[in-house]
């Protein structure tokens, strides 16, 4: 099929919000390293409540489940504070890096998580998938020793609420795209639950001592910076994911940890070792071989008679309504509506719920 002209912007912008993610881990470390672990997550995800507030406004909560209105807040707001505060409470810049690694286990333990609770079908090529992420892990934790069990474990004892904490994230992220996908029911939640972890932040700054915040210009363009990437990045994400090519976002999302790496590398001046890089890819060829354990083939398209042509709309439609599953790596920074569906050709021909938020 021929892409027209505004679904290849609608690519490039949800491109775009794939680049302005992958900033986050070197954004948010940036932001800690003056303001503090929990005050300066604070001040990031209030600017970002705000400006969500304008970006993708605020939803009828009338059109809400309470269980996930109730049960996705909670975890959307969990997930946020072990993800911060891993990067915040990280002792080196390389560390910081490592538990933003750690956190993208999430795709390959959503599909674990599908597979389980909501009876997603998949082939054999899930196992071989889950084991590359966990080695890929345990790599990128080793050093420059690489797969090193004792050198992986003297790292983690080494700081280990902050791995914990990644770790943690990435279950609940797991856990809240399969409450979304259960109970969304097509709505989106993101800017009242940005604004509850913002609220979770400021309780945790009142109640621990209110760490001191050296305010500079760095550190307050830094977070403005960082509340602008996740805030423009979600609504470039909602033009792409409603309007572009959804499989080619997918696909490029999947190469987002090692994106954000380097990323994080420049902006943190850390140097990483070849090992590092290993370790990332192969996280990265896990969550792959996770996702095509649950594709199913293609079916057949018909071409309407009338002038062979699809109209700009059904394109749209079908770029979105052709992988059985279709999910993003960008869950730390997408809503994660991911559609499953154990036969797509009897899937209805609806905009998948992540364009709304998340």
């Amino acid at each position: 099929m021929r892409a027209t002209k505004s679904s290849r912007s609608a690519t490039a912008a949800g491109l775009l919000a794939i680049v302005l993610w992958s900033s986050m881990v070197g954004m948010i470390r940036l932001v800690t390293d003056s303001l503090g672990a929990i005050g300066g997550a604070a001040m990031i995800y209030s600017c970002c409540a705000m400006l969500l507030s304008v970006t993708v406004g605020w939803p009828k909560f009338k059109d809400f489940s309470r269980a996930y209105l109730v049960t996705g807040a909670v975890m959307f707001a969990a997930y946020e504070v072990c993800f911060a505060l891993a990067i915040g409470l990280a002792d080196t810049p390389r560390q910081a890096i490592e538990v933003g690694i750690v956190n993208y286990l999430w795709p390959s333990l959503t599909v674990v998580f599908a597979i389980v609770f909501a009876g997603q079908k998949a082939s054999r090529l899930i196992l071989p998938g889950i084991a590359l992420s966990v080695v890929g892990i345990a790599v990128v934790l080793g050093g420059d020793a690489g797969l090193d069990i004792t050198g992986t474990v003297d790292n983690v004892r080494s700081n280990p609420l902050s791995y914990a904490l990644a770790f943690a994230g990435a279950l609940i992220w797991a856990g809240y795209c399969t409450v979304t996908k259960m109970f969304a029911n097509g709505n989106n939640g993101i800017t009242p639950f940005f604004v509850l972890t913002a609220v979770s932040f400021w309780c945790m700054y009142l109640l621990s001592g209110r760490e001191p915040m050296h305010l500079s210009f760095t550190a307050i363009a830094a977070t403005l910076v960082a509340a602008c990437a996740i805030g423009f990045g979600y609504a470039l994400w909602n033009v792409g994911i409603l309007r572009g090519n959804m499989t080619l976002l997918a696909a490029a999302s999947y190469f987002t940890p090692v994106l954000s790496a380097a990323f994080s590398s420049l902006m943190l001046a850390t140097a990483l070792g070849l090992t590092f890089w290993v370790g990332t890819a192969v996280v990265c060829f896990g969550a792959i071989l996770c996702w095509l354990a649950t594709r199913e083939p293609k079916a057949a398209v018909g071409v309407p008679e009338e002038d062979g042509s699809l109209d700009e709309q059904s394109g749209d439609e079908k770029s979105i309504d052709e992988p059985t599953v279709v999910r993003s790596l960008l869950g730390t920074r997408v809503e994660c509506a991911i559609t499953i569906v154990s036969d797509h050709r009897s899937a209805p021909r609806v905009p998948i719920d992540v364009g709304s938020g998340r």
